[in-house]
């Protein structure tokens, strides 16, 4: 057992896990092979996959998952519930037989800094989030969303421009 590791919390940190500094994970949280940068916070019942980077100053809400291959760079929310795909086509045979690792490629999937998704978002394999853009709850993102972009729906359309400023009702000109 790692020494990160509280079975009585049901928290498991497996050894390849890097963490940096002020990291707060709470309780039912599985991470294994992943990278957690410093002062972010973990909610409950959450999954990071190896692989799996995520930045500085970060929030990671309840019940999310994030797959293999997701980089979610620096102040970044991440809201409840929200999951990540790695894989455009899946399948769970390959000529009859149970897929291993070698029988698929993790597709990059990249959340910019200053992003924040909604929770019950899905967020494609393949896609990037620009920097500061917001993603709604409950969209499905299948293609890029540019920088300080607001989408929403399924599939998440363009909504509007987010301002820097964090007035939400400001309009792009």
């Amino acid at each position: 057992m790692h020494e990160r590791s509280d079975p009585s919390n049901f928290l498991r940190i497996a050894p390849n896990v890097q963490l940096g500094k002020n990291v707060s994970i709470h309780c039912f949280v599985n991470l294994y092979g992943c990278r957690i940068g410093d002062d972010s916070r973990v909610g409950a019942f959450v999954e990071i996959q190896k692989n799996a980077a995520i930045g500085a100053r970060c929030k990671i809400s309840s019940h999310t998952f994030i797959c293999e291959g997701v980089t979610i760079e620096d102040e970044v929310f991440v809201g409840h519930g929200v999951v990540f795909i790695n894989d455009r086509d899946p399948r769970a045979t390959a000529e009859g037989q149970p897929q291993t690792e070698a029988d698929w490629q993790v597709v990059p999937t990249r959340i910019c800094r200053g992003a924040s998704i909604g929770s019950g978002a899905v967020i494609m394999a393949g896609v990037t989030v620009g920097a500061g853009a917001l993603v709604g709850a409950g969209a499905v993102v299948t293609r890029d969303v540019g920088p300080a972009a607001v989408v929403a729906g399924n599939p998440a359309r363009f909504l509007r421009m987010r301002s820097v400023s964090g007035d939400e009702n400001a309009q792009s000109s």
